[in-house]
């Protein structure tokens, strides 16, 4: 985790603080090998994003305060997993990403042009 880089190249910048997101929680779009989902996509979640995510099995609403989980609501930042954000897109459900918070792991999944699309 020393020196995390956007997909842009600089610097990862802080997707949000409240409510409190990462893998780390920290803040930041940051992964490690332990991250299976790649929590890497940092997202301003919508409604349709939402919706879309609770039919494939990923209920991002609900609060799940034993895994530090507040629940979501539409205009929150949230570092998402890029299998999910992506198949959103596919699906004609994507939300707005911040490219700046977005870390560069994202790319292993998500070609540059597409995240570029839906760049805040």
């Amino acid at each position: 985790m020393d020196n995390p880089r956007n997909v842009l190249g600089g610097p990862l910048e802080t997707c949000s603080t409240d409510p409190m997101t990462g893998w780390y929680r920290d803040g930041c779009c940051n992964t490690d090998e332990h991250d299976r989902g790649s929590h890497t996509v940092c997202c301003v979640v919508n409604e349709a994003f939402l919706t879309f995510a609770r039919s494939m099995g990923n209920d991002l609403v609900t609060p799940a305060p034993q895994f530090r989980f507040p629940g979501l609501k539409p205009g929150d930042k949230w570092c998402v997993c890029a299998g999910t954000w992506l198949q959103a897109v596919n699906a004609g459900q994507a939300c707005p990403v911040d490219l700046e918070a977005t870390h560069r792991r994202a790319l292993d999944v998500i070609p540059l042009g597409v995240l570029e699309t839906h760049a805040l």
